[in-house]
Parts: C-alpha cells; structure tokens; sequence
C-alpha cells in the first residue's frame, strides 16, 4: 500500500513540484493545501501517514499548524522550508516534527528524507504503543493485587491461598483475573 502525504505549501509551483515527485515516487498525493488552517482541515479529513509543511504560509503559519496536527492527530510533519536560521529550526522542534529541510528541495533529498521520516514515525507509533500497554498491564495488576488484599484481609488468607483462590475462581467462572479482581473489590466497597 502506499504512502498517503499531504502537501501544505502556498506557493502553487512548489506544491505541484512536490506532488509530481511523489507521485512519481509511488506516493498518494491525499490533499494540498495553500495554507494553515486549510493544511489542519484536510489533515482531519484526510488522516495521511506524513504531512510536508511549509513554515511561512498565509491565515495560519505552518509551525503553528504543525503544533495543532501533532496534538490532535498524531500525524509526522516533514518541516520545508526557506528558512534555515536558527530561531526556525528551534521553533519547529516539536513531538510531531520528524524532519526539516531548506528550499530549494531536491528529489534526491526528499525521497530519502520522507522515508527516513516514515520509519522514525512507524518506530516511535510502536514505541508508544508499547507503552500504552505496559501501563495498562500495570493497571490490570494493580487491581489484582487490590483484590488479592481485600481476600487475604476479610478471609484471612495468606497471599498464595487469595492468589490461588482468584486464579481458581476465573478459571472455574471463565472469566479474566482482572474481571474476578473487579468484582471483588465491588463486592467489598
């Protein structure tokens, strides 16, 4: 499947400069947009798996656009622009920003800056998954071992028999550990 990009550029012969280039590349070209607040709106619409921004565009600049994608959306941003100076580059490092490269853009240095983009974002989209579900593996355990408690303290069990009694019981019941754990705790309120 290929790689879905928006173009947020508000100089026309750019913008059409870039899609081509995708497009040859394999690229889906999902939407343009001349400027910020257009660039937020198809980003919503749209969804693509990497967005090329313009820093200086009229209504809303692209930095600011940017910040508004990245919070929402989640969406890498691949910073082009004419500005190499220092308070640009400082401003445009944000979550959501994976790249930055200086007009005149070439497309030997755009193809391989795009896919070096849309690795990071894969790995860091894992990476952040990875924690999502540890944090919610922690929070499952926490409330097994809050019911495990309520067992050992209101049958005065040690911590082995409440354990072995909840796995026994959610075996038996066909139910989750963390389920049972809910129910206990519930039933003890």
């Amino acid at each position: 499947m290929s790689k879905r990009i928006l173009i947020a550029e508000d100089e026309s012969i750019i913008r059409m400069d870039l899609k081509m280039t995708l497009q040859d590349h394999g690229y889906e070209v999902v939407g343009e947009a001349g400027d910020g607040d257009r660039a937020i709106e198809l980003a919503f619409l749209h969804k693509p798996d990497l967005i090329l921004m313009d820093i200086k565009m009229p209504k809303m600049n692209g930095l600011k656009a940017s910040r508004i994608i990245g919070e929402q959306l989640d969406i890498p941003i691949l910073i082009i622009t004419a500005y190499s100076q220092k308070e640009f580059v400082e401003k445009a490092q944000q979550d959501s920003v994976v790249g930055y490269l200086v007009k005149p853009i070439s497309e030997a240095n755009l193809i391989p800056a795009i896919e070096v983009a849309l690795h990071q974002s894969s790995k860091a989209k894992r990476l952040k998954d990875s924690i999502q579900h540890a944090k919610q593996q922690v929070e499952k355990r926490k409330v097994v071992e809050r019911a495990k408690g309520i067992l050992m303290s209101t049958e005065h069990l040690t911590e082995q028999q409440a354990f072995k009694k909840m796995r026994d019981t959610s075996m038996s019941r066909q139910m989750t550990m963390e389920s049972l754990a809910m129910e206990i705790i519930d039933l003890h309120k």
